[in-house]
């Protein structure tokens, strides 16, 4: 069994070769971000979401 899958002069080639793609823009904030924001308010706090007085 050799030491590598393959030859290491390919390697990242095909990265290299193809075109960028820009992110999405995104409307709604980052899921993790959201989540923890969300936590923040019910947890911490002890908020109710959803509700205003």
């Amino acid at each position: 069994m050799p030491g590598s899958h393959g030859s290491l002069t390919k390697a990242g080639k095909v990265r290299e070769s193809t075109p960028k793609v820009k992110g999405r823009e995104r409307h709604t904030p980052i899921p993790r971000i959201r989540h923890k924001r969300n936590y923040v308010k019910r947890v911490i706090k002890g908020q109710v979401i959803g509700v205003r007085k």
